[in-house]
């Protein structure tokens, strides 16, 4: 994405996220257990071929803007959303790929991290969106006690709920294309929501 500004990326991103009709309202219960009033759907991407690229360049432009490539050894997927994203981005940089399970498996290397992963290898962790940060420090945690170093977590939108804060507790900087405020309001802009729901978004920001 040669000369593209961030905020031409934002709102291609934006537009891209009304069509394929990913943000939705409602009453919805968060992995966080939070509840919400709005929902932000980025498990639909990969179903939508040219929604999928765009994005996953999105991210490689920002990891490379905001990072380099000669920063970090490893990109990680975090489950279950980030895991295609982080992928087909660590092939786009051709940067190897891991991903964190879950929980540890009870068979074979009975590993939580799942992949090539040397001692001081410098990962960055790569998911969809952030709510309150736990997921991602979990994460964090995980690669640190396989030997990883982790600084840097990328995610396409920052809910704006704590995340960034808990991840910073962890040792871990945020990197988000955007925050749900500026992707709230280019959507209202462009007419993809009405005031009403704009408020709603608003609403839910910590």
């Amino acid at each position: 994405m040669p000369g593209v500004e961030r905020g031409e990326l934002v709102c291609e991103v934006c537009k891209l996220l009304a069509r394929i009709g990913a943000v939705k309202f409602g009453v919805f219960k968060l992995t966080s257990g939070k509840t919400s009033p709005y929902y932000i759907d980025l498990r639909l991407v990969p179903s939508f071929p040219d929604a999928f690229k765009f994005i996953c360049d999105a991210y490689a432009w920002a990891i490379e803007r905001e990072l380099g490539l000669g920063a970090f050894e490893r990109i990680a997927g975090v489950p279950t959303s980030g895991i295609p994203f982080a992928a087909v981005v660590a092939f786009r940089l051709e940067k190897p790929f891991l991903y964190v399970r879950k929980e540890v498996k009870l068979h074979g290397r009975e590993r939580r991290v799942e992949g090539v992963l040397a001692p001081g290898d410098r990962v960055i962790l790569l998911d969809d969106l952030i709510t309150t940060g736990k997921t991602l420090s979990e994460a964090a945690r995980a690669i640190r006690r396989e030997g990883g170093e982790v600084e840097h977590a990328f995610v396409l939108i920052d809910r704006e709920e704590g995340g960034r804060e808990t991840l910073a507790e962890a040792g871990v900087e945020l990197h988000a294309l955007m925050t749900v405020r500026e992707m709230a309001k280019t959507l209202l802009d462009m007419g993809a929501i009405e005031e009403e729901q704009y408020e709603l978004i608003i609403s839910q920001v910590g």
